[in-house]
């Protein structure tokens, strides 16, 4: 029987395939009836369920993808439930058309059974990844249309 990852290490082969940009990987983490809330996502849907309609969002992102991701300060913390972690980290960002180099704080809270992850609420700072698209005005308009 082989032997399922520790939702510590399924975090950290989610985190590799981000800042390597293999996003077409990314889907196989997750359960087929997995539930993922992005919390703070200013517009656009904020929760997604089920593989394909993550299959479906990463692809959107690898094909539009203007940014550069480095990651650093991970801190991934256990919890009294071991299929729960809590991961901390900062996305050094470099924005391949404005030119800009920024920070993004993170927080994701994982349940991860039998090797998958089966619900995700990922806390991102999106104000800091528009602002450095220079995306700013854009939000503020969407917003007012609302």
């Amino acid at each position: 029987m082989p032997e399922t990852r520790s939702p510590r290490d399924v975090f950290q082969k989610l985190l590799n395939g981000i800042t390597a940009g293999r996003f077409s990987e990314l889907a196989e983490l997750y359960a087929e009836d997995t539930v993922v809330e992005t919390v703070f996502e200013p517009l656009g849907p904020r929760r997604f369920e089920g593989r394909d309609t993550l299959r479906e969002r990463f692809a959107q992102v690898a094909a539009h993808s203007l940014i550069e991701l480095t990651s650093s300060n991970v801190v991934i913390r256990e919890t009294d439930d071991p299929e729960v972690i809590v991961a901390e980290w900062d996305y050094q960002v470099h924005h391949r058309v404005t030119g800009r180099t920024f920070e993004a704080a993170n927080i994701q809270v994982l349940r991860v059974r039998d090797g998958l992850i089966v619900n995700s609420r990922d806390y991102h700072d999106h104000l800091a990844l528009i602002m450095g698209s220079n995306g700013l005005p854009q939000l503020v308009a969407a917003l007012e249309n609302q």
